[in-house]
Order: C-alpha cells, then structure tokens, then sequence
C-alpha cells in the first residue's frame, strides 16, 4: 500500500470515530497513526522472518506512542485505537476489520497457554477504557466490551460484556451501528439484581405486614 493511500484511509478512519478531528493534517499527530504505521512495516518483516529487525521497529514505536503491538499479530483494516496509552496487543493477536479499542486495553494471555495464546477480535468490536482480554478464544463480531472489563471466555456476536470477570448481559441479532462509540450506556446487571431483589423484599414485607394486621383483626 502506498503512503498517501495508507494516510488517506487512516484519515478516514479516524474521521468516523474521533469528534476532536479538526483536519486530515492533525492525523500525524495521533499515536494510532503512527503506531499502525509502524505495525505494517513490523509485519512485513516478521513474516519475511526478519523478526529482530520486526521487534526493533515495534519497540521503536512503542516507546514513541504508548501501544506496543507485536508484529506477529494479524490485523484487518480501519482499526481505531483512541488515545492509545497502554495498548498492548499480542504476538497470535487477529484483529478483523473497523475495530476500535480505546487507551488501557490489553489484548494479551493467560501464561499458560502455547501456540495460538491471544484472542481473536471479528469485525466492528468496540472495546472500552481498560479492558482485557486474555486468553486464546473470539470475541464475536459487532460485540461491544464494557469499560474495565477482565473478559476471560469466549463473546458471542452481537453481545454487550460488563464486569470482572466479564459477563455477557446483552445478546441480540441486532448489528451494533460502527459509529456507535457509546461507552457509558451499557446494561448494569448487578444493579438491576440488587433493584429486583428491593422490589422482592417489599412486597415479602408488604404481605408479612397485611398476613400480621389480618390475624390481629381475627383477635
């Protein structure tokens, strides 16, 4: 791909997901322009078996952005990474296509994995503020991962995952729109447990308090 190509579909990218664009010029100035840019040069040379020379491009990188991304991680077009502080991503790493992941995410393994240790991410996943994700399993198309979340098994297409661990609260065939970057309205299962069981307790109370009145007007 050629540079003006590469620049000119980054732009685009960020364009779509990133309010705080002003100009196509203010692309250079993103660490996720300039790390992806970096990961395609990396890759290349990982997958010659060049992978000293693809590690010290990586590292480079990381070091001037925040995101160290592997160069043996497979990744699709129009990834976003917003802000990109402390974006790790590795090495058996497959991103499919319009991902976008936000600053804090790890995309990383359990330790005690071989071969293929990192997840797979399909195509239009939006994953939040400080997730991880750890362990060799998918992440389904069109899913979105709640700020903070620790996912540790495998996401559904189309589902909402909150919590530590991750749960999956919102599962539908419905296609989540990709520009669709809301990261604050996502369901609360554990506040709506707590909210029916107050709603439960009142009404056990509610009929403990009639069943009480009705046998003292027997009296």
């Amino acid at each position: 791909m050629g540079w003006l190509k590469f620049f000119r579909e980054e732009a685009a990218v960020i364009r779509e997901r990133d309010p705080a664009i002003k100009s196509d010029w203010e692309v250079f100035l993103y660490p996720c322009y300039r790390a992806i840019k970096s990961y395609r040069k990396a890759h290349k040379q990982y997958e010659k078996g060049h992978y000293l020379r693809a590690r010290w491009i990586s590292q480079r990188a990381a070091r001037k952005t925040g995101i160290e991304i592997h160069p043996g991680a497979k990744i699709g077009k129009g990834l976003f990474i917003d802000h990109g502080h402390g974006v790790v991503i590795g090495e058996t790493t497959v991103i499919g296509d319009n991902v976008t992941i936000y600053q804090g995410v790890t995309l990383g393994g359990t330790g005690k994995e071989t071969g293929k240790r990192h997840p797979t991410i399909e195509d239009n996943v939006m994953i939040s503020v400080g997730a991880k994700i750890l362990g060799s399993f998918t992440i389904g198309e069109n899913a979105k991962i709640g700020a903070g979340s620790v996912v540790l098994e495998e996401v559904p297409p189309n589902s909402t995952v909150v919590g530590v661990p991750g749960r999956v609260v919102k599962q539908d065939n419905v296609r989540i729109p990709r520009n669709d970057m809301d990261q604050i309205h996502l369901p609360d299962p554990v506040k709506t447990e707590i909210i029916s069981l107050k709603e439960e307790n009142r009404k056990l109370k509610e009929m403990l308090e009639n069943h009480i009145n009705g046998e003292k007007g027997k009296d």
